[in-house]
């Protein structure tokens, strides 16, 4: 079977059977009923912007009809180097997974090797610190200001806060452990000993940092919210994320920072939401844990956060 009859193959199973293959194409194509029929009987060739269109109209994957299965055909998102490029991350995320979480039943499962970006999307100063170690971390060529000079753009906030209303308003599954805040934190510490960060603003970004955790809390006491977190102790998390719908499963592998590759190739995607259900089987769920199983987890990192403040505070006299 040749690459045209696959393809056809494939859109035929798309459609109904009383309903007319060349009058489909034709249409989608803006082609002549003659111009289709060539195509359907192959007396002549899909083009590369015809095949897209028509994997685009019918929701197939290429990368599922044509690769081998031990390769994958992947997206990526952009290379930041600048706030501009930043600007364009979270904008084109946004609208990225809004288009995969319209449906009420969608959901994500999260693997916290770090606090998902998602609460970092509320304007507060924990928000704005993100982005300076996002852009100092990116950008080697990136002037060392204070992260008191450092300013973010208002659009900038608009797409973060489109992000946050699509996590709140979708089923999620987060899996985290005792290590989940640990970058944070060191974070907030680098920046203090690298003076590029007064001592308010570190007290402040650990206070903010509990917030964050009292929140988490608060949502595992919500019975009428769709939020679950699972507590593993077994196996080191990876900030991959997964978006199951009724149509496909999509796959968020990170390769850097902020840096994504994207897939929905079905027997990858399938693989690691089969991972995902074997983590959370394996994972105390807060959500419906007792009182003492929630404390024990939010309370460590409470305690956790106090011993960085400590750490920061006690360090006053040696700037002196």
């Amino acid at each position: 079977m040749n690459h045209q009859e696959t393809f056809l193959k494939a859109i035929r199973s798309k459609i109904s059977k009383s309903n007319s293959l060349i009058d489909e194409i034709a249409t989608i194509l803006e082609i002549s009923y003659d111009a289709s029929h060539r195509r359907i009987s192959q007396k002549s060739k899909f083009s590369i912007d015809e095949t897209i269109k028509l994997a685009s109209h019918f929701n197939i994957s290429l990368d599922n009809i044509f690769s081998k299965k031990e390769k994958v055909i992947i997206e990526k998102t952009i290379e930041i180097t600048s706030m501009k490029d930043m600007l364009e991350y979270f904008r084109s995320s946004a609208i990225q997974i809004e288009a995969l979480t319209k449906n009420p039943s969608t959901t994500l499962f999260y693997s916290a090797k770090d606090i998902p970006l998602f609460y970092f999307m509320d304007g507060t100063i924990l928000s704005k610190f993100k982005a300076f170690v996002w852009i100092n971390l990116l950008n080697n060529n990136q002037k060392k200001i204070s992260f008191e000079k450092f300013i973010i753009e208002e659009s900038f906030s608009d797409s973060m806060q489109k992000l946050k209303k699509i996590y709140e308003n979708t089923i999620v599954n987060e899996i985290w452990n005792d290590t989940t805040i640990n970058s944070s934190l060191q974070q907030i510490l680098y920046f203090y000993e690298a003076g590029l960060l007064n001592l308010k603003s570190a007290n402040a970004l650990c206070k903010d940092l509990k917030r964050i955790i009292n929140l988490i809390q608060e949502k595992c006491n919500n019975p009428e919210n769709n939020f679950s977190v699972y507590y593993n102790e077994l196996i080191l998390l990876n900030n991959n994320m997964l978006i199951e719908t009724d149509e496909k499963l999509t796959m968020f592998v990170p390769y850097t920072l902020l840096g994504y590759f994207i897939t929905d190739n079905e027997d990858g995607c399938k693989n690691v939401h089969q991972f995902f259900k074997q983590q959370i089987q394996n994972s105390i769920p807060l959500k419906q844990s007792g009182i003492k199983e929630q404390n024990l987890f939010f309370n460590r990192a409470i305690r956790k956060i106090d011993y960085y403040l400590d750490k920061i505070n006690s360090q006053v006299d040696l700037h002196f």
